[in-house]
């Protein structure tokens, strides 16, 4: 058995210095052929570097089992899930005899602080293999019908938390069937979720899958928490990481998955510090694991459904029961994207119309034309994308130009782009197809004449609204529903619980002790740079409010001067 080649630096090989360090935190053990190091489920294990022999991963048993790396010497082991607390998605068998070392994971992420060499290579290597597992269709299969409701939520789910998986489509797979039979299951029974070869999920919800995949943890229900962030978009991880950093005993919530809006963007041009761009995706997984390493406790699927008080202190109602309190919140739960108002939209949504533009998508419709509707930057990224999958790409657009609201490096891309085609003044009317899209009905704004256009999928980007529902009347909105903050908020409330001739600053709502940051805020740039620096900016501003809050519930805050924007 040979190794693996590496692809990329997803199996780069460890120097002997580094080697040398980890073994002062680790153990070394003898192997022997077949000794199995950990198994597909596992959700604790070591970190572990191969020293002699061969280790190979490995998914399934038996006659089903699928080879998918083989390690030698000086390689380590595993892939993101071991940093972010996933259930492994593989079995790491031992091949040919040898040696290993064993480094359990506390060990390592104080090693990893120390040396950020050994962390950048780690985490670079194991986004990379993350990219693998998805590409290999490793993980768990979601069997159903791709046009039944159900199918599309777990689809989605798995999609925007990155978690490698298999659909097997009852409308297409021949075999399909014939795997439930041997389930003991039928049809009627689909959407199942098959996980570790044999244990089956029927029709899971969310939280059920993510419990079961180890990306769920339970917010503590009797403790009060300094910080609760609602919302793990760029803003609501920015304020995680230096929430915690700061020693606030910090909570983050999101509904669906970490990123927002921004993690279902191909590629981010425009961020500081990336000159080739950084997918969504990668950008949210690195701010959710460096939270997590200052000790933040993040927590998907966990949606918000209220905002109430209890004895002093602001809880958070949760949508499967239960609250987590905390001395303060932070919003940032950001804002969904807007549905087009055509006839038929429902029945095409997560079979051919989608509001996000990621690999999941790209394959799905790859070899087949798109069309995206939409004139801003969200709507330039996911045109140039899909672009690189599929022969025709035609952007619609209501305006007569894209200058209006479209970053001007998008724009120029987009007109050197042989198979984009840009349609001003444009609207969709009508949507054409059977059970799935094949056309749409467009009309000139200027001319009002109506045409069809060919269309095997439909990318729509028109704009947001926000996600403030779930408030109440707990905190003042403006007109469009977003929060406002600052002078405007304390108006709104009259200076209700502040003292005499307080001056609020810019992220404060009318509550005291709530804060916003990011698109849900009025008058926010709806940038991810301006949303990462205002999620920044707002550990500044909790301090204050935990200053004039007072000690109270259960944590203290840290003795230590409020930081500078320089810290």
């Amino acid at each position: 058995m040979d190794e693996t080649p590496d692809l990329y630096g997803a199996y780069p090989r460890l120097t002997d210095a580094q080697i040398d360090e980890l073994a002062r935190h680790g153990e070394r053990r003898r192997t022997r052929a077949g000794e199995v190091l950990f198994r597909e489920g596992d959700k604790s294990y070591d970190f572990y570097v191969v020293l002699e022999g061969l280790v190979a991963m490995v998914q399934g048993e038996g006659d089903d089992e699928k080879l998918i790396a083989v390690h030698g010497p000086k390689r380590f082991l595993g892939e993101l899930g071991l940093l972010t607390g996933q259930a492994a998605l593989f079995t790491a068998v031992v091949r040919e005899p040898g040696e290993v070392l064993a480094v359990p994971m506390e060990r390592l992420r104080d090693l990893v602080q120390q040396d950020p060499v050994l962390a950048d290579l780690i985490l670079r290597a194991y986004l990379l293999r993350r990219e693998f597992l998805i590409g290999l269709g490793a993980g768990f299969k979601i069997v159903g019908s791709r046009f039944t409701p159900d199918t599309r939520r777990l689809r989605e789910f798995a999609a925007r938390n990155r978690l490698p998986h298999t659909f097997i489509d009852l409308e297409e797979d021949s075999h399909a069937e014939e795997l439930l039979r041997e389930l003991g299951l039928s049809p009627e029974d689909t959407p199942v979720v098959i996980w570790r070869g044999t244990q089956v999920l029927r029709n899971p919800s969310n939280s059920e899958l993510a419990s079961v995949l180890g990306l769920r943890r339970p917010a503590p229900e009797s403790a009060v928490c300094d910080l609760l962030v609602v919302g793990a978009g760029p803003a609501g991880l920015a304020a995680a990481v230096y929430g915690a950093s700061e020693g606030l005993v910090t909570i983050g919530l999101d509904a669906i998955a970490t990123g927002g809006q921004a993690g279902t963007s191909s590629r981010i041009e425009n961020y500081l510090g990336f000159p080739a761009g950084i997918s969504g995706a990668e950008l949210a997984e690195r701010a959710a694991i460096q939270a997590r390493k200052f000790g933040a406790q993040i927590s998907v699927p966990a949606e918000a459904v209220a905002l109430e008080e209890h004895d002093g202190h602001h809880a958070i109602r949760l949508d499967e029961g239960g609250a987590v309190t905390a001395r303060t919140v932070l919003i940032a739960t950001g804002v969904h994207y807007r549905r087009l108002p055509v006839p038929r939209l429902e029945e095409f949504e997560g079979v051919s119309v989608y509001y996000a533009a990621t690999w999941m998508e790209a394959r799905l419709c790859a070899g087949d034309p798109v069309a995206v509707v939409g004139g801003g930057n969200s709507a330039g990224q996911a045109t140039l994308f899909l672009a690189q999958h599929t022969p025709v790409v035609r952007l619609i657009v209501r305006e007569s130009d894209l200058e209006s609201h479209m970053s001007r490096y998008l724009v120029d891309r987009i007109e050197r782009t042989d198979n984009i085609q840009v349609l001003p003044h444009t609207e969709v009317r009508e949507l054409v197809g059977e059970r799935t899209l094949e056309a749409l009905i467009v009309e000139d704004n200027l001319s009002r004449e109506r045409g069809q256009i060919e269309a095997r999928a439909l990318f729509v980007f028109i704009g947001a609204d926000p996600h403030t529902a779930w408030l109440g009347d707990q905190v003042a909105l403006d007109e469009r529903g977003y929060v406002l903050t600052g002078p405007d908020a304390v108006r709104a409330a009259n200076g209700h619980g502040r003292p005499t001739g307080y001056q609020p600053v810019l992220l404060e709502t009318s509550h005291p002790g709530i804060l916003a940051a990011g698109d849900v805020r009025c008058g926010s740039t709806k940038r991810v740079a301006s949303a990462v620096g205002e999620g920044s900016v707002a550990i500044l501003q909790v301090h204050r409010q935990l200053g004039m809050l007072g000690p109270g519930g259960v944590h203290a805050v840290p003795e230590r001067p409020i930081p500078t924007a320089a810290t």
